[in-house]
């Protein structure tokens, strides 16, 4: 069974925040999701856009999003970061979450950024056996850090 990888557009935003949900339920933290479909709809597709998406899609059907913003590298240049992989549950193990790692790897390719690169749970065995399966690295050394508003 094969998808269609494509760019997000507008009509996706409900789509794409009900993975972001769903995600935010598998990482048992819904209730630290303040994001909205509006804000999505504003900040991925509006005047100034802060991210690039895309989806996945079976059957017209979207099942799944792979959602990217440039970060800068003071050492390599332009970064493009992979903020979230989703793939809806009951679609998971039928290879649409390889198919959009691997489109936004060329994307990234094909646009000169330096590297693509992102985060994983620790506990998230599943996905870093995924991220595995492509020689991907870890990075043991470096901290997270934030400050929240």
């Amino acid at each position: 069974m094969s998808c269609l990888i494509r760019p997000a557009e507008p009509r996706d935003v409900t789509a794409i925040h009900q993975l972001i949900y769903e995600l935010a339920v598998y990482e048992k933290a819904p209730h630290e999701m303040v994001n909205t479909p509006e804000k999505l709809l504003e900040h991925g597709f509006g005047a100034q856009p802060l991210f690039t998406c895309f989806v996945a899609e079976l059957n017209q059907k979207v099942v799944g999003m792979s959602l990217n913003y440039v970060r800068y590298s003071t050492w390599k240049g332009p970064v493009l970061y992979l903020e979230d992989l989703i793939i809806t549950e009951s679609q998971r193990g039928k290879g649409f979450g390889k198919a959009l790692f691997l489109h936004t790897l060329e994307y990234a390719r094909m646009n000169g950024y330096a590297r693509l690169q992102w985060q994983v749970l620790d506990w998230n065995t599943p996905a870093i056996d995924f991220y595995k399966s492509f020689d991907a690295g870890f990075d043991g050394e470096w901290l997270n850090a934030w400050i929240e508003f």
